[in-house]
């Protein structure tokens, strides 16, 4: 069994321990140590990262695995098997996460204080917290939770961890996701949370720092809450405060009035985009127009129509109406000759998408869709592109 020296002392960055056994898996190794410091996966949370040192070679560990009571070391060299090597770990990494992990107790804890509602999921991995509980919250809820969390964070309450016998045990109230075998290991944070844990936390409560939900959706009949706290919420509260600061920047807008800012603007691009809807129309008529003179030389021709730029609905409008004018090919070709061009075409009698397929293969286009209509994408000569579909039947 592998001494777990986190439980000794969750604040330990640095041990000495011997090398049991040392294995080579692949490009990696597997080592074993008398004890250490490193947590492995575990309780919804990744592993511990650092290095092991064996006089002037260092090795990394990338991950660490419990088996049956063994830490097993996945490092990315080898270590001499009976010797005694220094580790290290990545401590930043691990501060910010028993943040993390003691937060998440905390709001837990809250939750199924006020609500009755079971922590039936929980993720702790490099970017994210997320947690899922049996019911839903409500937004005021929310809020009202994360004042609670960082109430109890101001409080600095002492962390007690408690390792019961089964007798013990009976007497001691604690939230668990599983029926657990062995030792039952409870992290407790008074008036606020009682649960069972394997994990290390920080000592008090005050040194998680401010506990944040950024995120909540409904998820499986309850809810998924994502949460950052201490460092984490501070990092990203400077990428949100950077956020803003451009946007208000762009917008010409004070950072509290960004918003207004914003609705602003969406008023003003509904309003572009009625005027322009207005003018697609009055294209489309005046193309219509144009085109049908072709009809009075040459009855069931085709109707195609190149310009620069039309949007979607506006391309469709002309191939529909212009479908009640002829039996021809009916299209727009939207684009130009050295981007290339995005296309609707339709044919009211005829097989539509035995064109679209011999055209695509002509242009080095892509597309589809059911008749009487299909649309694409290609690249060519509008000549070439006008003759093909001229001499093309579908």
């Amino acid at each position: 069994m592998t001494e777990k020296l986190y439980y000794q002392d969750s604040y330990l960055s640095e041990f000495e321990a011997k090398v049991l056994s040392c294995a080579q898996k692949g490009n990696k190794y597997e080592v074993v140590l008398s004890g250490t410091a490193f947590f492995p996966e575990g309780g919804g949370q990744t592993a511990d990262t650092g290095i092991l040192s064996e006089g002037e070679k260092t090795v990394q560990v990338l991950d660490v695995q419990e088996k049956e009571g063994i830490l097993v070391h996945e490092t990315d060299g080898p270590l001499t098997e009976g010797a005694w090597i220094k580790g290290k770990l990545n401590f930043q990494e691990r501060f910010i996460k028993m943040q993390e992990h003691t937060g998440e107790h905390i709001v837990s804890g809250i939750v199924y204080k006020r609500f009755g509602y079971q922590n039936v999921g929980f993720h702790l991995g490099k970017e994210e917290v997320t947690m899922d509980y049996n019911g839903p919250l409500t937004e005021e809820e929310l809020r009202e939770i994360e004042y609670e969390a960082n109430r109890a964070v101001a409080e600095d309450v002492p962390i007690v961890v408690l390792e019961p016998s089964r007798e013990e045990l009976k007497d001691i109230f604690y939230r668990s996701k599983m029926e657990i075998e062995g030792q039952v290991r409870i992290v407790q944070i008074p008036g606020y949370d009682s649960c069972a844990c394997c994990a290390p936390h920080v000592k008090t409560t005050g040194s998680v720092g401010m506990i944040k939900i950024t995120g909540a959706i409904r998820y499986k009949g309850g809810m998924r809450l994502s949460l950052h706290c201490g460092f984490r919420a501070l990092l990203d509260y400077r990428q949100k405060e950077t956020s803003v600061k451009q946007i208000s920047n762009r917008l010409s807008a004070k950072q509290e009035e960004v918003f207004e800012a914003v609705k602003r603007m969406e008023q003003e691009i509904a309003a572009l985009k009625e005027k322009n809807k207005k003018l697609q129309e009055k294209l489309v008529a005046a193309a219509l127009k144009e085109e049908e003179k072709k009809l009075a030389e040459h009855a069931g021709a085709n109707l195609i129509l190149f310009v620069e730029d039309m949007d979607a609905a506006a391309m469709r409008n002309f191939v529909n109406e212009a479908m009640e004018k002829t039996e021809g090919v009916c299209g727009v070709f939207a684009g130009t000759e050295e981007s290339g061009f995005r296309y609707v075409l339709g044919q009211r009698e005829g097989s539509i998408h035995m064109i679209g397929k011999p055209l695509n293969e002509a242009f080095h286009g892509k597309g589809g869709g059911k008749p009487p209509m299909i649309q694409g994408s290609l690249k060519g000569n509008e000549e070439k592109i006008r003759a093909f579909l001229e001499e093309t039947e579908g």
